[in-house]
């Protein structure tokens, strides 16, 4: 059963917005909630590095994923310290490196609806040997949708979760799907959580960028709610990923590496 939700408790939401509603042929004035938006610049040693739009929940578990994932950071020992000012929409970074310089790297907009952007183009290779049961799959792909507190209460967003198989471990919220998968990355990083050997769900679309995140933190299993990309696809067959798609209800797509669900068919 689901829990009530307390907005009080529940950052990233605006509340009370007064809009117009047409139902059953007439109009009432009517106040919803909708999920908030911010921009979040990131500084690192004093240089400013990337500005992210997301959802102003989990902030600094955002930030130390996308640290994390770009190669700014290899582990948590890297930073001296990390201040989130809300009131600036900034996060100020330092490392226990002082001398630190940023590379100077291409940068690449992702096809993220949050405006993502990535640093690498790279990924490399999952080696596990995870197997998974379809039943269980979609059984997980289930837990989320019921632990979606955000989304039930104001839409708009998207939600990812790391499972051992058997239960959800941490479940992130925001209005980019793969800023899910970097507040999700810095929470393991922060409590210690291992990410190798684990299953990514995510209720969004998983393309190529989500599928190197993955494989940054040796995922050998991305399950999605909906389609991945073509390339996301090629992607997760170099990279070894099991690559599940419309998990839904009883059913599912596998389009890479069947083999990690028990599939034997040619």
């Amino acid at each position: 059963m689901q829990e009530a939700i307390d907005i009080a408790d529940l950052k990233g939401v605006e509340p009370n917005v007064v809009c117009d509603r047409f139902s059953d042929g007439g109009w009432v004035k009517t106040s919803v909630h909708v999920p908030s938006e911010a921009q979040i610049t990131i500084y690192v040693n004093l240089r400013e590095l990337v500005t992210i739009l997301c959802t102003p929940a989990k902030v600094n578990f955002l930030v130390l994923g996308f640290l994390y994932a770009e190669g700014i950071i290899s582990g948590i020992g890297d930073v001296l310290s990390m201040r989130v000012c809300d009131e600036e929409s900034e996060v100020d970074v330092r490392l226990t490196n002082p001398e630190y310089e940023l590379p100077v790297l291409k940068r690449t907009l992702t096809s993220g609806c949050g405006g993502g952007a990535t640093f690498k183009t790279q990924g490399q290779k999952v080696d596990s040997d995870l197997v998974v049961t379809p039943t269980e799959v979609l059984s997980l792909m289930k837990q989320l949708l019921e632990q979606m507190a955000l989304y039930r209460l104001s839409g708009g967003v998207h939600a990812s979760a790391l499972s051992d198989a058997k239960n959800l471990i941490v479940v992130a919220e925001d209005i980019g799907r793969h800023n899910t998968f970097y507040k999700i990355q810095g929470e393991c990083l922060l409590r210690g959580l291992a990410t190798r050997d684990r299953l990514l769900l995510s209720t969004g679309r998983v393309s190529s960028e989500m599928l190197l995140r993955a494989a940054g933190m040796q995922i050998p299993i991305v399950v999605s709610r909906t389609s991945p990309t073509g390339r996301g696809i090629s992607l997760a067959r170099d990279l070894g990923i099991a690559l599940v798609g419309y998990a839904r209800g009883n059913r599912l797509l596998v389009y890479s590496h069947p083999e990690r669900l028990g599939c034997s068919t040619n």
